[in-house]
């Protein structure tokens, strides 16, 4: 039994290993910018790269598994998240920072859903609930400290060890697995969806790198209208493709269920505004207000500690408010306490952007949970998958758009002081802007029924 609970840990590693990469890297931008000689809003590339590999091959990752033998697929995820992050801290343009990030992205879209695959399918039954909570420990964990380490690391040695120090971790990661992990796979596989695949991949790819790029100097002016244009023929293809298809990659049929399309089409967009913090705050801290990485990561993660004590009292808030009212009124305080970090100047004490930053993060994590929990309210157990796979798509291309938005404002800002450089007012109205639109997400819960998922939030009547 001891040698099976390893396998939590194993995949908790993994998940650690991604999820810290995701936040270092943000308080490192503008020290990579520097580096690169590049604009630091140009920089929204490293996310957005990320975040579309990640959106684009999740779908296919349960597939991979249970076709290839999910310890193979897991092992083969660490390896190329770890050699691409290797090549991120080895980069010296911009160009080769975006596309190391994009195939660090193809391994995490393999690496933490298969290992979560690998522990539902050879844990007891008993056994479960303990290794699921090993494995949400990183996922708490990792947003907690990523802030500091990256700041530590940029500010004291040099941001290329942000990615460097994932080699050790992927090593061991790839030596337990091959000694630990078992190869489960599933008996029967059904085709895959090659025709949606591409479709949907190429399609939601083009809508959103069509938008970062908006805008900015890297493509011709007529890049970004084209692509996001043949992206939204590709989608529009797509659907007409899975209204047909036996196996859909994404199946479309899931926004037949209220809870599940509330949740996606009101939480995508709260989750458009809450992607652009991790990109908008650092920069905010450091280009407009002066701080060195260490300190800005020693401020931003206060954000992830209010996260973790909201994991506490989610539930006995949503029993006492059910999932409708508290999805439209926090969506409000949530954008409030945005619309606050934009009324932050380099005056400010540092005391009242704790506070800021750690309330704010309470709420936010109250409605990403919310969210989280309403999805798969109504969803029957035969299409669970299917829901997690659209779920998750649509968070890491709402996280991406996020940041793309985010760029876009402070780039509009500038250009409108006809001025290349940030300063605080550029970032005032980006963070104003972006509170009023996350503010405005929870008008997309008003047509929930007022008992809507009452029975996982504990208050459905016998």
């Amino acid at each position: 039994m001891a040698t099976l609970m390893l396998v939590p840990l194993v995949a908790a590693a993994a998940l650690f290993m991604e999820n810290l990469d995701a936040t270092v890297i943000a308080t490192s931008l503008p020290a990579i910018a520097r580096d690169l000689h590049q604009d630091p809003v140009i920089l929204k590339l490293a996310f957005t790269s990320y975040l579309i590999a990640l959106a684009v091959f999740i779908p296919v990752s349960g597939w991979a598994a249970d076709r290839f033998g999910a310890r193979n697929v897991f092992r083969g995820a660490i390896v190329i998240f770890t050699l691409a992050s290797a090549a991120c801290g080895f980069a010296d343009s911009l160009e080769w920072l975006v596309a190391a990030r994009a195939v660090q992205g193809i391994g995490g879209a393999m690496m933490t859903p298969v290992g979560r695959l690998i522990l539902l399918r050879s844990v007891p039954r008993s056994e479960l609930v303990q290794a699921l909570a090993y494995l949400t420990i990183p996922a708490l964990i990792a947003p907690l400290i990523g802030p500091l380490v990256g700041g530590f690391i940029t500010t004291y040695f040099h941001w290329r060890w942000i990615f460097w120090i994932n080699i050790p971790v992927g090593v061991l990661g790839l030596v337990l697995a091959t000694r630990y992990m078992p190869d489960v796979r599933a008996d029967r596989v059904p085709p895959l969806d090659w025709l949606g695949f591409c479709l949907s991949g190429l399609g939601l790819s083009a809508i959103i790198f069509g938008f970062t790029i908006t805008g900015g100097v890297i493509l011709p002016r007529l890049a970004a209208p084209a692509l996001v244009m043949a992206g939204a023929v590709l989608v529009a293809l797509y659907i007409h493709h899975a209204r047909r298809a036996p196996h859909p990659i994404l199946d479309l049929r899931l926004f037949r269920i209220a809870t599940f399309r509330s949740s996606l089409v009101g939480g995508t967009v709260f989750r458009v505004g809450i992607g652009s913090i991790p990109f908008l705050l650092p920069l905010m801290l450091q280009v407009g207000f002066g701080l060195n990485p260490f300190e800005s990561g020693s401020l931003t993660f206060a954000a992830a500690a209010g996260a973790l004590v909201m994991k506490i009292t989610a539930l006995p808030i949503l029993r006492q408010f059910g999932f409708r009212r508290v999805l439209v009124v926090n969506a409000l305080i949530c954008g409030g306490f945005l619309a606050i970090n934009g009324l932050f100047t380099p005056h400010t004490p540092h005391a009242v952007i704790l506070l800021v930053l750690l309330t704010g993060g309470f709420f936010r994590s109250l409605q990403f949970t919310s969210l989280n929990a309403l999805a798969f309210a109504d969803v029957p157990a035969p299409i669970l998958s299917q829901a997690t796979s659209m779920s998750a798509v649509a968070q890491q291309l709402a996280s991406a758009a996020g940041v793309a938005l985010a760029a876009f404002l402070l780039e509009s800002a500038r250009a409108l002081r006809g001025d290349n450089s940030l300063v605080t007012a550029d970032f005032s109205i980006a963070f104003i802007t972006i509170a009023v639109f996350t503010a405005f997400s929870g008008w997309l819960h008003l047509s929930l029924e007022k008992d809507a998922g009452a029975e996982v939030a504990g208050t459905a009547r016998e």
